[in-house]
């Protein structure tokens, strides 16, 4: 019987799987695909934006390196001084200028080797999560499509083809359409769609007549991308197209003409596929034994690219917790955090997303809120807000700690002999930065959960302390006060 059955191989399963491998647990991803490569996955229609708060999580695992060099991204090493963001993106069709984010309204904000963000592929996220999996003795098995699940107090039972897999936990990480969500009698609630968008890599006869970029338009919105023929339409539709189909030459064109006013011609579609911005969320991210990770607990419009940051930042949150409680070594209703931590997470990106469609509908009322917003997105107040709800990095959990900064991501603090804190978060353990050395022995008693390091820091930020959770969350934040030091560890660890 395996520890974990996740169900899913794509990044966030895959993330979940690394996780898990790295506490030692034994884990099984089944994956309906028969194979890992697709078009789908590769560039130019797999490409994905990273968030920094993502492009961390892999630098504290010691797979940036690969990542960056897999997605042919050059690092920029980190300087004495936070730098501005690389990228902000864009805000319903909006562009936004990362020179206008204020970083002194970016709290605990450290220079680091770790990007803000990247663009990258499915693929290239996949083939690095894949590889380090492995190296951790996960099984990955491919074509192996879950039909059943069954369970009792002791175990989880999965049938996928012929076969039947016992496992103590399992994890849905098998998209939006999930199989486990349905077997396992989870709730799905939400919004229903008000549009169509379409993704498709085609031949343009006269690709001059559309505009480069994001285009709002009286009807829609469209989006050419720098790789010839790639490119996105949105059509208010109400979501009306059948998308049991792919869209043909012709559905493409028509809509394409429409949304973009334009009279171009579509001479071939090599590959086209279809979306709605339908808003749902599992109503809680687990059931007895079984948990939902990704797509399977949320799903909403591609728009502001948060989903595949929200789906890394569930597996993060989940796989140490799921680890511990494995172990036996974890505290009490410490699984039960995970819900509770990521289920608001999830609401906010579903409402970002909503907000987003709201503003680009093609009404009067609108256009003329898109007008107020573009007003106030020029301003240094609006871009540093657009850029803090969507970089990662400035989620803050409800701990219930003192200090500030406990329940928000960990900067990348740095001791005096070089030591980042990133890379002592490599083994997947919480660590203890004691800047005075003054919890040593506190620290030591409480085993090899956690790792302990002392000595100045190059910034403190003011603290003379911080205990940082396996997922880079701040636990606790302080003077060396050592038995509020030891409650947070016993909470946690």
């Amino acid at each position: 019987m395996h520890d974990v059955v996740i169900a899913g191989a794509g990044p966030v399963g895959l993330f979940l799987a690394c996780e898990l491998g790295l506490a030692g647990c034994s884990v099984l991803v089944l994956e309906r695909e028969p194979e890992p490569r697709s078009p789908w996955r590769s560039f130019p229609l797999g490409l994905r934006g990273l968030s920094g708060g993502s492009v961390e999580a892999f630098h504290r695992r010691g797979l940036l390196d690969p990542l960056l060099t897999a997605s042919g991204v050059d690092n920029v090493p980190g300087t004495d001084e936070p730098a501005p963001p690389r990228s902000v993106g864009h805000f319903a069709g909006t562009p936004l200028d990362p020179a206008g984010v204020d970083l002194a309204a970016l709290p605990y904000r450290l220079p680091g080797p770790a990007l803000d963000g990247i663009m990258t592929s499915l693929e290239a996220v996949e083939t690095v999560l894949a590889r380090r999996a492995a190296e951790l003795g996960v099984e990955i098995r491919w074509g192996a499509e879950v039909s059943a699940v069954t369970e009792d107090d002791e175990a989880v039972v999965v049938r996928a083809g012929e076969h039947g897999y016992a496992a103590r936990w399992l994890v849905g990480c098998d998209g939006g359409r999930s199989t486990v969500r349905r077997l396992a009698g989870f709730g799905f609630a939400g919004t229903e769609p008000q549009l169509t968008g379409y993704v498709a890599l085609a031949t343009l006869a006269d690709p001059e007549k559309l505009r480069p970029g994001f285009t709002v338009t009286a009807t829609g919105m469209y989006v050419t991308m720098p790789e010839p023929g790639h490119f996105g339409v949105l059509d208010f539709d109400g979501g009306a197209y059948d998308r049991s189909r792919p869209p043909t030459r012709e559905h493409l064109q028509t809509v394409l003409r429409r949304v973009s006013g334009t009279d171009v011609t579509l001479t071939d579609v090599r590959l086209a596929s279809s979306f709605t911005d339908r808003a749902m969320q599992a109503t809680t991210y687990r059931r007895g034994r079984v948990l939902l990770a990704g797509d399977a607990a949320h799903i909403h419009s591609p728009l502001g690219g948060q989903g595949l940051n929200l789906g890394l930042g569930d597996a993060l949150n989940l796989g140490w917790k799921l680890a511990a409680t494995v172990r036996g070594h974890a505290p009490d209703g410490l699984l039960d955090t995970y819900p509770a931590e990521r289920l608001p997470v999830g609401a906010q990106v579903l409402d970002w997303s909503r907000a987003q469609v709201a503003v680009m509908r093609p009404d009067p009322h609108s256009r003329a809120i898109r007008a107020v917003v573009r007003d106030l997105l020029a301003t240094a107040d609006g871009t540093t807000y657009v850029f803090r709800r969507t970089s990662g990095t400035s989620i803050r959990y409800d701990l219930g700690g003192e200090h500030p900064m406990a329940g928000h991501n960990a900067p990348d603090f740095r001791l005096a002999d070089g030591t980042r804190l990133g890379e002592l978060m490599r083994d997947g353990r919480g660590v203890v930065l004691d800047f005075g050395g003054r919890l040593r022995d506190v620290a030591l008693r409480h085993g090899s959960r956690i790792r302990y390091a002392s000595g100045p820091a190059r910034a403190d930020l003011g603290v003379g302390a911080v205990l940082v959770r396996p997922d880079g969350i701040v636990a606790w934040a302080g003077e060396p006060d050592p038995e509020a030091f030891g409650k947070a560890v016993t909470r946690w660890f």
